[in-house]
């Protein structure tokens, strides 16, 4: 038996052990609904160590995650769903399935010809369901808008070509302005936040059609500002600077040291 199957072994036993008998009362009262938010949460953990470049913790992560999934299957087991088994054999003959340029003998003149092959596929799977409705709805927003537009111009509906997006994005601007002027007036707010969301939806496109994935632009620029925020502090508490009686100018003063100090550093 190679490592990884004794590892697995392993994992089930103590997956068994706890929802025996003997086991944990707080194990044995899980189910499949139960599990999906911890579920949900552990992935955004294995993802946060992922894109902080943590091996060790994406390896933590990944064992959390693999728990779960294990569990989960093991409670469908029991309720005489599916096995493990038949989920890793349903999922390798779908990408058998889905990529016959690896798999047959089929050729793709380019990637758009490749993605249209693999909607069909989708479609004959899947026959009763709408073209949008595979997109988890439980994804982050911004996830799902690239998803969204992703699989509409898999569909052919979008824009035809990158400058169309940035004038419906510069329309977009014009509708969310004229509505938050009306809401800072005392008109509705709901529609202020309407056309909000319309400028965002259609920022993703723009940033989708030029490669740039919204969801992890947005998570980096987070990063940079928590990081350059800890940076400042640590600045602050060095020159003897209370942060809670600064103004608005001592703030940026500080941060714009801190910029400096990064430019320089990337030089």
């Amino acid at each position: 038996m190679s490592g990884d199957n004794v590892a697995l072994s392993r994992l089930r036993g103590v997956l068994e052990q706890l929802i025996g008998q003997e086991g944990c009362p707080w194990d044995k009262e899980q189910t499949p609904g139960t599990l999906a938010d911890y579920l949900v949460e552990e992935v955004h953990e294995l993802v946060d160590a992922i894109r902080s470049n943590k091996p060790d913790d994406v390896c933590e992560e990944l064992g959390d995650v693999w728990f779960l999934l294990l569990f989960v299957t093991r409670l469908m087991e029991g309720d005489g769903h599916f096995t493990l088994e038949d989920a890793l054999l349903q999922a390798a003959a779908k990408m058998v399935r889905r990529h016959p340029h690896v798999f047959a003998e089929a050729t793709f003149t380019d990637q758009d010809a490749l993605w249209a092959n693999w909607e069909t596929e989708k479609k004959k799977e899947k026959a009763d369901r709408g073209p949008f409705e595979g997109i988890p709805t439980a994804l982050p927003p911004l996830l799902r808008a690239y998803r969204i537009h992703s699989k509409a111009a898999r569909l052919g509906f979008t824009w035809q070509d990158t400058q169309g997006v940035r004038e419906q994005l510069d329309q977009e601007w014009q509708e969310w302005q004229a509505a938050q002027a009306e809401a800072d007036l005392g008109g509705p707010a709901e529609k202020a936040l309407d056309e909000y969301g319309d400028y965002l939806f259609t920022l993703v496109e723009y940033g989708r059609r030029n490669g740039l994935k919204a969801n992890e632009a947005l998570d980096r620029a987070n990063r940079k500002f928590l990081g350059r925020f800890d940076q400042l502090a640590q600045l602050a508490a060095a020159k003897g600077i209370d942060l809670e009686g600064l103004d608005l100018d001592g703030w940026n003063a500080l941060w714009n040291e801190v910029k400096q100090r990064h430019e320089s550093s990337q030089n």
